[in-house]
């Protein structure tokens, strides 16, 4: 009979490919039949034939059994498939493996090396906790076998057995420790690897090898091996600091002289992660470093780039200046293809700025990093494509903005630029202007979601500093006016991902629509957008700038009325309610609701435009005014000489003025007594509804008894008694029964307000239920109660001159001071080196009066605090006591209080 081997199998697999299942069904059939055969060659063919079907996703579970007695094969070429098979197969649980632990030990300690090779190499993929445990002593035993294959092999799979079976280890550290001085280099290559791998979970457990390892590290030539002892060393050094010093001479040497790349930057990341650059001995190997670190940003290798950069944030926060000698190099690699050096470079860039900038630095480092966001101005031509192909480089167009390609590397540099500039509460920043400016380019030019970072920033960079207001609405009129962050266009296009710029925009003018220079082009550029290109939140802030700009507009005209202005100012609530309109019926609550608000404002103050009429000017007979239009006319009218409406916005929105408020402002307030913050607010009704039907039941039922008790009452006394004459009998009788009726009744109304008492009661705590408050008795006030009230610590009526500062904390409670809460450290705002902090005013910004204030001169104001109000009350006259010296201590005690000015 014929069987097919493994090539045979491969070869049918690959000759039915289109009903590869079939035939593999077929062939595991034959393997099944194969695997029973006393032959040990076949049955060998199987298991193998097995594993490679295996490796295709068919699993082999069902012949583990088969796989042990290929295993116990005596012949090294069968030893080796069951071995091979059992590491692709078997797994922790399987059953079989507990058949397994006499035949790893008769393989361990067998004369013959390649069967004790292969038993090694097997082990260390089926090891389960229960064989680690058994074969440890003799793993150990294998350590000192003459042959260094074997020793090697038996370090290697010692290290599986640890993982396995933690106990081992105190067993196996002093044969490990020996094998570093084993004769065979492969061996003690092998010893290191497993410390290395070992000093990972418990780095102290290894200092006693430090010794040793110093002695390899000072005479070896393996750059691998010393690679190793290096990694090894930088574990151990922060747990045993006198390593340092021993270790930094050697060290600088091997990063001065070795010309091995990956052993030179193991040493300087060791260096680091060791603690060698700490004190005054280290600064020169750091300089050593960061010059040998600055050369990899020169190579070609992509892969030296990368940990160049990788090794240098590590540097920084110690050595800030030794690096920034390398800017240009660093910021050099933001040009990079290749986006894993450029976010590693922007990583760096952020740690140097967090370290050592300024505000000398700022905006150089500022600008170099917005240029990488600008698109390319052309793409490169067929001839620079082919320039560059030829000579194997990048085309130079490609090189200077690589920003385009990639949405995340743009989105990372924006959020770099922003938390650059306002780390620390803009500490940095000198030129606010400059920084609106940068806010706004980066709002075109980043093409990455980040408009709601630039939009916070704005508006509150334009409440924080006043001088900048005015620029700021300059350009937010700008703004408004372009179409470029408007939805429609694509990724690519400018503004695309900041439509929340617009946001800013159209609340830094209305808010501050003071500094204006022309409102009526602001006014179209807010009611002219399609709603259905913005976001709702957008549309609901431009409808409520448009009624503060209008407000602003609007007073403006009645300070200097004109009445020629009356024709455009009709015009121009005519275009705002036309736009409020469309907007009036809005799918978002939020914006209609707004608009249905200010457009009822407006159609009032349309009305009185229309209703308006002009005052006639005055007529001057004989260098006099006609008398019915005379100033002196008492009755002539008062009324303006504008229509009246157009102080009805701004008074709405500018009666108090608009200051940031300190991050401490809530915790400086102090919890009312008696407040428990833990308790419940509401706590849970009781349930009254069975409560209220058992009173009422009991009350109905009482009332029945009564009514059938005194029904038989009745009945027994009309039994028991003769009859007498008929109307002196039923007088008696309707007496009776009208006393009787009468004490039912107040017993009932007792019993139903005890009911409803108790009802009451139960209702106190319900929130559903409104209780009527009883009338309140009014009864003649004591004057004694009242107290006195003294007028002291009076605010200021004139506010503090204007200065230029940036309001760094914010307002405060007004008893903030009283309480001096404390707060964490991490909470207070730290002060700017370039301005000081306003005291608040607390005095709302009124509106222009209507009409000029009456002075009257013959009323001079009293400045002087006024005296504080004494109450005294004449006292009772006693019966016996009538004396003249009682009645005039009265007498005294009356004028006092009659005489006293003022009133409570």
């Amino acid at each position: 009979m014929w069987e097919r081997n493994l090539q045979d199998l491969i070869r049918g697999l690959r000759a039915h490919k289109n009903d590869e299942s079939r035939f593999i069904s077929g062939a595991i059939d034959e393997i099944r039949k194969e695997v029973r055969s006393e032959d040990m060659e076949l049955k060998a063919a199987a298991v193998l034939k097995l594993t490679y079907l295996e490796m295709l996703g068919y699993g082999m579970s069902w012949a583990s059994f088969h796989v042990v007695e290929v295993m116990s094969a005596p012949r090294y070429h069968l030893k080796s498939m069951g071995y091979l098979a059992a590491a692709q197969s078997f797994e922790q649980d399987t059953d079989v493996l507990m058949l397994t632990t006499n035949l790893l030990k008769k393989d361990l300690t067998s004369s013959k090396p390649l069967d004790v090779a292969v038993a090694l190499n097997g082990l260390s993929h089926i090891v389960t906790p229960d064989l680690a445990r058994d074969l440890t002593r003799d793993l150990i035993a294998m350590l000192t076998h003459s042959r260094p294959v074997i020793r090697k092999r038996a370090v290697l799979a010692l290290y599986k057995v640890f993982m396995k079976y933690p106990d081992a280890v105190e067993y196996g550290l002093e044969r490990l420790k020996e094998r570093l001085e084993d004769t065979d280099t492969g061996v003690v290559c092998s010893t290191v690897n497993v410390l290395c791998e070992l000093a990972r979970q418990n780095p102290q457990a290894y200092l006693p090898f430090a010794p040793p390892l110093f002695h390899i590290l000072t005479t070896s030539n393996n750059n691998w091996m010393l690679i190793k002892i290096i990694k090894l060393f930088g574990l151990l050094t922060p747990h045993e600091p006198r390593l340092i010093k021993k270790l930094q001479p050697p060290i600088t040497e091997l990063i001065s002289t070795t010309p091995a790349i990956s052993l030179l930057y193991e040493c300087v990341h060791t260096c680091i992660i060791g603690g060698m650059l700490q004190g005054t001995s280290g600064h020169s190997l750091a300089k050593t470093c960061v010059t040998k670190l600055a050369a990899f940003l020169e190579d070609s290798d992509q892969n030296l780039k990368y940990i160049a950069l990788l090794a240098l944030t590590k540097i920084v926060p110690s050595y800030p200046h030794l690096v920034a000698e390398y800017e240009l190099r660093i910021l050099a690699s933001i040009d990079d293809q290749d986006l894993s050096i450029r976010m590693r470079a922007l990583d760096l860039i952020s740690v140097m700025c967090d370290v050592q900038v300024n505000s000398n630095n700022l905006q150089s480092i500022v600008q170099q990093l917005l240029s990488h966001l600008v698109k390319p101005d052309s793409s490169p031509t067929a001839a620079q494509s082919l320039t560059a192909a030829a000579s194997l480089t990048v085309p130079t167009s490609s090189k200077t903005s690589p920003a385009h390609s990639s949405i995340a590397y743009r989105t990372t540099l924006a959020r770099r630029i922003l938390s650059l500039c306002a780390d620390n509460l803009y500490a940095n920043i000198s030129d606010f202007e400059w920084y609106v400016s940068v806010l706004v380019d980066l709002a075109y030019v980043a093409r990455a979601p980040v408009g709601e970072i630039i939009r916070d920033q704005l508006v509150d960079i334009v409440v924080r500093v006043k001088q900048v207001r005015r620029y700021a609405v300059q350009v937010s009129m700008r703004i408004l006016a372009d179409d470029a962050f408007l939805d429609g266009g694509g990724s690519d296009c400018e503004g695309a991902h900041c439509q929340e710029v617009l946001y800013a925009a159209a609340w830094i003018c209305g808010e501050f629509g003071s500094e204006l220079s022309d409102t009526r082009k602001v006014i179209p550029a807010l009611l002219s957008v399609d709603g259905a290109q913005l976001a709702p939140d957008i549309i609901a802030v431009y409808i409520q700038s448009t009624a503060k700009v209008f407000g602003t507009w609007a007073t403006e005209l009645a300070n200097r009325w004109d009445e020629d202005d009356l024709q455009e100012l009709k015009e121009s609530v005519e275009a705002i309610i036309a736009g409020l309109r469309t907007f009036a019926s809005h799918s978002d609550f939020e914006v209609q609701e707004r608009a249905a608000n200010i457009l009822q404002l407006f159609n009032f103050i349309q009305a009185d435009l229309l209703s308006y009429r002009p005052k006639p000017k005055l007529e001057y007979e004989n260098g006099f005014a006609d008398a019915s239009t005379s100033a002196f006319d008492q009755n002539g009218t008062s009324e303006p000489h504008f229509p009246k409406s157009l102080y009805l916005i701004r008074p709405l929105f500018s009666t108090y003025a608009l200051n940031p408020v300190a991050p401490e402002a809530q915790t400086s307030v102090a919890v009312p007594e008696g407040l428990d913050m833990d308790a419940w607010i509401m706590p849970q009704a009781k349930p009254i509804a069975d409560e209220s039907v058992d009173v009422d039941g009991a009350v109905k039922k009482k009332k029945k008894d009564r009514k059938g008790k005194g029904k038989d009452r009745d009945v027994a006394e009309g039994s028991g008694k003769s009859k007498k004459g008929g109307k002196e009998k039923a007088k008696e009788k309707a007496k009776e029964k009208g006393s009787r009726m009468t004490e039912e009744e107040t017993a009932e109304a007792e019993e139903r307000a005890r009911a409803k008492a108790r009802r009451m009661e139960m209702l106190r705590d319900d929130p559903y239920y409104i209780i009527e408050d009883p009338p309140k008795n009014r009864e003649l006030i004591d004057v004694d109660s009242i107290p006195v009230v003294r007028l002291d610590n009076l605010l200021p009526i004139n506010s503090t001159p204007h200065q230029d500062y940036l309001i760094v904390g914010g307002e405060m409670p007004p008893d903030a001071a009283k309480r001096a809460v404390p707060t964490s450290p991490s909470s207070e705002p730290k002060p700017s080196p370039i301005t000081k902090t306003p005291a608040r005013t607390g005095t709302p910004v009124l509106p222009p009066p209507l009409h000029p204030a009456y002075e009257l001169d013959d009323e001079a104001p009293n400045t002087s605090q006024p005296e504080l109000i004494k109450v005294t009350r004449a006292k009772k006259k006693k019966v016996a006591g009538t004396g003249k010296k009682r009645r005039a201590k009265d007498l005294e005690g009356t004028v006092e209080a009659t005489s006293t000015p003022g009133c409570l």
